[in-house]
């Protein structure tokens, strides 16, 4: 479980993200969703300690994020950020290696290769492992990005706007990837997205951000009523019923 204890971070007098109180349950995925300024990208970064915090305390597992050692931090929480200055020299295969860096030290054992094999499969990166990062698409790129943070196999994984310039499909594709992993690997990933529908589709719980505040957390259907959405996100909003759930229109 990640817990966030009266967590607070003030940017100045007028511009504040918190006092946050939130748990976020282990297993699946959470998508942390809202308007553009809301503070999720924040909460995110503070739980992952990129970001200090002011006041209050983080916990992820049982370990406090402010007195763990780095090096204990990174073998349970990994974290992709939205901005991301890897050297564009680098192969597939070299980028998702960084994800053993923590136990490898930068010398790869055999065990290491397997496993960083065994995630350029997961994304379906194999027939691409070879290139340099600047020969490959947007999306193909980002597969490559989220096989390291899951290769670093921690329990816990922080995913910031990953869908950022992919299409539609690339999108959908990107969603089931990060599902299966959920499943399959037993993972906790935490997202920040965009869109109300993709995590209505595909997380198992919403958290919804509004003014650093958290608005509403729950399981979709208990998150995707005209009603609360329309308030999170000043403008008029309509749930309707689609082939995969429930699906926000806007007005």
């Amino acid at each position: 479980m990640i817990t966030l204890d009266n967590v607070r971070k003030e940017y100045s007098s007028e511009v504040a993200i918190g006092p946050v109180n939130l748990e976020i349950p282990t297993g699946g995925i959470t998508a942390l969703v809202g308007p553009n300024g809301a503070g999720k990208s924040t909460m995110l970064t503070m739980i992952g300690r990129l970001l200090e915090v002011d006041s209050g305390t983080v916990t992820v597992g049982n370990m406090d994020i402010a007195s763990a050692k780095s090096k204990d931090l990174a073998k349970i929480i990994s974290i992709l950020r939205q901005e991301n200055h890897f050297v564009t020299r680098l192969t597939v295969r070299q980028l998702v290696g960084f994800g053993r860096f923590p136990y490898s030290g930068g010398r790869l054992t055999t065990q290491d290769e397997e496993i960083i094999s065994k995630y350029i499969d997961f994304l379906g990166l194999r027939p691409l492992e070879g290139r340099f990062l600047d020969q490959l698409s947007g999306g193909q790129r980002q597969r490559a990005y989220v096989a390291m943070v899951l290769c670093q196999e921690t329990e816990y994984v922080l995913l910031d706007e990953p869908l950022n310039n992919l299409d539609i499909a690339h999108s959908v594709e990107m969603m089931q990837h990060l599902h299966d992993a959920s499943r399959e690997f037993g993972r906790t990933i935490v997202i920040v997205l965009h869109d109300i529908n993709f995590a209505a589709r595909y997380a198992d719980y919403i958290c919804a951000a509004k003014d650093g505040q958290i608005a509403a957390f729950g399981r979709a259907e208990e998150i995707m009523r005209d009603d609360l959405l329309t308030e999170i996100f000043n403008t008029p909003v309509q749930v309707i019923e689609g082939p995969h759930g429930p699906i926000a229109t806007y007005h």
